[in-house]
């Protein structure tokens, strides 16, 4: 994996609670901000999966194919297999 630098400016504060809270991790400032991306990007993909099952579940479908059928139907409309 290549690693990119990052300039972030904070104020003092942010820089106090991101100090502190990797204090409390046993872990460098920067694996800490490393860590805090990474769950904030797996929190926006939960919502976005909440809300696109939403979605899916207003819809009135009729006659929805098995999942191997619509795996493959999915496959061919848009020339994946990665859909399995």
């Amino acid at each position: 994996m290549t690693v990119e630098r990052l300039d972030v400016r904070l104020d003092q504060e942010r820089r106090r609670k991101l100090k502190e809270l990797a204090a409390e991790q046993g872990t460098p400032i920067s694996e800490m901000v490393r860590r805090l991306i990474d769950r904030a990007y797996e929190d926006n993909l939960m919502v976005r999966r909440r809300r696109a099952a939403q979605e899916l579940g207003q819809l009135e479908l009729e006659d929805v194919p098995d999942p191997a059928t619509l795996s493959r139907q999915l496959a061919e409309a848009h020339g994946s297999d990665d859909l399995r």
